[in-house]
């Protein structure tokens, strides 16, 4: 199976189609070697213009300004073509004190591992968690540079339950399947009250702050607004 390609585009006002293109090779290298390692999973990816059409077929990473739902850095959905789609508020990332680096690279490995948002796995304890690899250890602090460029850290497999991976997540911050990072959360599906999000205060800690990187498998999904973009 061919490899998906990913663009990425730049339609923020914050940022120069530079600043963009030129983090696009670490990422690469994130995905293609880190990530890849651990998932077995990999892409293309493609820096594009924001006035130029997205090949057929093609999923998209889009920078923006500022975001379109409450309370988000980045998330990813899909278009109306049925495409996975990131988005990357990138002038909500900075004027936060945020780095719009770890966002888009949060967002590029979660599409790549749940890229329609309806994927799970059941954890080590038998309840379903979703298939949000970044989530559990998604601050800023836990990251990692890549040739100077600061992206996510992710979790491995052995995070949901027993596997031959030789870490629980990338940068080792966290010790024993299902345990959350400083700042991390993850969305877990109570058969009762559907996915409900738990942080690493506990479940019945703070809510997750207003900036935090999250997708949209906490909304209904019938509630979603589908991207035009396509």
């Amino acid at each position: 199976m061919s490899l998906p390609n990913i663009a990425v585009t730049n339609a923020s006002t914050c940022l120069s189609d530079g600043q963009v293109e030129a983090v696009l090779p670490a990422l690469q290298k994130q995905v293609s070697q880190d990530f890849r390692a651990y998932w077995d999973l990999d892409c293309t990816l493609t820096f594009l213009p924001k006035d130029q059409s997205l090949p057929l077929g093609w999923w998209q990473i889009v920078l923006i300004d500022d975001p379109d739902q409450a309370g988000a850095l980045g998330y990813h959905e899909m278009t109306a073509q049925g495409s996975p789609l990131g988005k990357v508020f990138a002038g909500l990332d900075i004027r936060s004190g945020y780095s719009w680096t770890v966002t888009l690279s949060h967002e590029l490995l979660e599409m790549l591992a749940d890229p329609w948002i309806n994927w799970c796995a059941q954890g080590s304890d038998g309840k379903i968690y979703a298939l949000e690899v970044s989530d559990a250890v998604e601050a800023d602090a836990l990251g990692y540079k890549i040739d100077g460029v600061l992206v996510s850290d992710f979790v491995t497999p052995a995070w949901y339950e027993a596997t031959e991976a030789d870490r629980m997540d990338f940068q080792r911050h966290v010790s024993r399947a299902l345990q959350l990072g400083a700042g991390g959360y993850i969305s877990i599906l109570d058969p009762a009250k559907g996915w409900t999000q738990i942080t690493a205060e506990g479940a019945g800690g703070p809510k997750i702050l207003a900036g935090s990187r999250r997708q949209r498998r906490g909304m209904e999904r019938a509630k979603w607004r589908t991207s035009e973009r396509g």
